[in-house]
């Protein structure tokens, strides 16, 4: 199993707040709504970036992303059938358009290595 994981940045001009509430509240459950990427897709969770600091560690200048998504796959074949499908290509992607700041998301695809559980 792979982990496609994407370090998301809100589109300029989009505040916090309502980048969490339209990714949450309107891309996931469209998202959710197309069969035919979840032939592919294992699991889909958002991890929304927050702002409470972290006992112990140093306050970070600034938070670079606002959120990470994660998208489990069986391989790595199969996030190219994903994202090459058709209902992907015409309601998700116009979707990401109207929130994310795409040139300056970060994607990256991971194999886990469970070190504890």
């Amino acid at each position: 199993m792979v982990k496609l994981v994407g370090c998301l940045r809100r589109k300029p001009g989009m505040d916090a707040a309502e980048f969490r509430r339209y990714w949450r509240e309107v891309h996931g459950p469209l998202v959710k709504n197309v069969p035919e990427f979840f032939h592919y897709v294992r699991k889909y969770v958002q991890g929304h970036s927050i702002s409470e600091r972290v006992p112990g560690f140093p306050p970070p200048a600034f938070t670079p992303f606002d959120g990470i998504a994660e998208l489990w796959f069986d391989n790595v074949a199969d996030i190219g059938k994903a994202f090459a499908e058709p209902r992907y290509l015409e309601s998700i992607r116009p979707d990401e358009l109207k929130f994310l700041d795409l040139p300056n998301c970060v994607m990256c695809v991971v194999a886990e290595v469970p070190m504890h559980g």
